[in-house]
């Protein structure tokens, strides 16, 4: 089996970072309006305000995603991971958690919070397995499946 490469986003894979994450999240909950927006238009809601989008590569083919956006304070969250359904089970989410957390060290970025569903059950366990903690989630958190918050500090 050959290896995954992670490459930085290029927007000749804007398609590709769309559809990775519309799949999961029509199968498992829906795609919420923000999604939408941001999801379709990835460098002007990512890349443009001073985020990063990777990209796991096999061969030619995009299998994975995963987007680091800028909060305050050099904290940002991790989000938008996708992995192809063809693909899962080769640790390539654990790759690109991996990934992000070596660029985020580099980077001396302070803190990578996220949100997720208790639902997502290997999602979480990735996190944790990264030292990702559980915080308490706001009330009115940036998404409407969003029941557990985690931070990591660096």
């Amino acid at each position: 089996m050959n290896s995954v490469t992670i490459i930085p986003f290029d927007a000749c894979y804007s398609k590709d970072f769309y559809e990775l994450n519309v799949e999961w999240l029509q199968a498992y909950f829906y795609v919420e309006p923000n999604d939408e927006e941001v999801l379709s238009q990835p460098k002007k809601y990512i890349v443009d305000k001073g985020g990063y989008i990777f990209f796991a590569k096999l061969e030619d083919t995009i299998v994975g995603t995963v987007a680091l956006m800028p909060l305050e304070n050099n904290v940002f969250e991790l989000g938008k991971m996708a992995v192809s359904p063809k693909y899962r089970g080769r640790n390539i989410g654990q790759q690109l958690v991996q990934f992000c957390l070596d660029f985020s060290r580099k980077k001396q970025l302070k803190k990578i919070i996220l949100y997720s569903n208790r639902k997502l059950k290997n999602a979480l366990y990735i996190y944790e397995k990264y030292g990702f903690q559980e915080i308490p989630i706001e009330q009115n958190n940036p998404y409407a499946r969003g029941d557990i918050k985690m931070e990591l500090v660096l």
